[in-house]
């Protein structure tokens, strides 16, 4: 099949990659989606080799299950063991020997063709189209925010970043709340906040400092992070979204200090992703930038990087 290798270093188009695996449901890729972690592994993070991509909506082409083939799917991208105390609780993203799509020992999305366990896959209903379902993955990681967290609605929140994932948390977390502050740097993407009612800023004034009780960083970069420290309240939430490939050192001291309270945050659940999309709870087709053919990879992979960009999407 037709898929884009990625060896540690480089990425490669190549037309004779193996077909995944039998023994799971073989998944047809109509639509994948580049995100910032994508974009970091290149950069180093995590060493993997092998297909990049985790963020798609498909069509079911084989499953044990017939009554799942050519059905339209988005899939949690980590495979537990099945047999350990994570998974036996449901946290199959914390399994020791679990396989992560497209991050981890698992081939991904940027291939004509992927497998996931059945189990993995969640149905997408036809109010939904291919473009709104590449977004259910990072959807859900916004969502997982409202699982680790219980967020009065008065709560003054800062969200850091204003691309792809931050657009998100910030409408997320805005069904429910109103006193939310995005800090960003391209006013196009922070004009699409601006219209659905949300306090956006350029950059940090002395009375913001140290006014928020959560603080949600997602800017993929060193300087978001310190600059939670610098919004956070004493005693209060930041949220780590990021998956930042750093090599340099970071002073915690002030965290420290002010008795910060970090929370990781990274996968979420899927229902209340898609239940989102399917009400218009939460919109996003205004976060859709270009599509590009896998043949065009290193263009839309370009595309992804450029500041001024938002959702790059491919179809295989």
């Amino acid at each position: 099949m037709k898929a884009a290798y990625f060896d540690g270093s480089k990425i490669s188009m190549r037309s004779d990659y193996p077909d995944p695996k039998p023994g799971e449901s073989l998944v047809k890729v109509r639509l994948a989606g580049i995100c910032g972690t994508d974009l970091e592994m290149i950069q180093g993070y995590a060493s993997y080799t092998g297909v990049l991509g985790h963020e798609f909506v498909g069509e079911i082409v084989s499953s044990e299950n017939k009554d799942l083939i050519g059905k339209r799917v988005v899939g949690e991208i980590n495979a537990g063991c099945g047999k350990c105390s994570m998974c036996a609780t449901g946290l199959e993203r914390h399994c020791p020997e679990r396989t992560v799509l497209g991050i981890y020992k698992r081939d991904g999305a940027f291939a004509q063709y992927l497998s996931l366990p059945e189990k993995n896959l969640h149905v997408i209903p036809d109010s939904i189209s291919d473009e709104q379902a590449v977004f259910v993955e990072p959807l859900a990681a916004a969502f997982e925010i409202e699982e680790q967290l219980k967020i009065d609605k008065g709560s003054a929140i800062a969200i850091l970043g204003d691309g792809r994932l931050a657009q998100l948390i910030t409408r997320v977390l805005g069904i429910n709340r109103k006193n939310i502050t995005c800090f960003g740097r391209h006013q196009n993407k922070l004009q699409l906040l601006a219209k659905l009612g949300v306090k956006t800023k350029t950059g940090i004034s002395s009375e913001d400092e140290h006014s928020f009780d959560v603080v949600v960083e997602a800017t993929g970069s060193e300087s978001g992070f310190l600059d939670t420290i610098r919004l956070a309240k004493p005693r209060g939430v930041v949220v780590l979204k990021s998956t930042i490939a750093s090599k340099n050192k970071m002073d915690l001291t002030a965290a420290i200090v002010n008795e910060i309270t970090f929370v990781g945050s990274r996968c979420g659940p899927f229902r209340p992703a898609i239940q989102a999309l399917a009400t218009g709870a939460v919109y996003v087709d205004d976060l859709i930038d270009s599509v590009y053919t896998l043949d065009k990879l290193d263009e839309a992979l370009g595309a992804a990087k450029s500041p001024g960009r938002l959702k790059i999407l491919l179809r295989p």
